[in-house]
């Protein structure tokens, strides 16, 4: 597996904010995505990561409708 120095450079930038924010949420399980992914490359027959990825997309996907919510909120006040 290797590490992607810009995926690192951003997860410590975020690091200071703060870990319940929905932004902070996303960066991490995107982090985690590449991550899984890159490990599936090699070992492709690995159902168990397979399930995790699928599952962390449910995560992303339930945070990435929040964050839009908030932003239509913030647009109308």
């Amino acid at each position: 597996m290797v590490k992607n120095s810009f995926i690192s450079v951003i997860f410590q930038e975020k690091k200071e904010e703060k870990r319940g924010s929905v932004e902070f949420q996303i960066v991490s399980f995107t982090n985690k995505i590449r991550r899984l992914i890159s490990h599936l490359e090699l070992h492709k027959k690995d159902y168990l990561s397979q399930r995790g990825l699928r599952k962390i997309l449910g995560n992303v996907n339930d945070c990435y409708l929040i964050y839009q919510r908030q932003i239509k909120y913030v647009i109308k006040n």
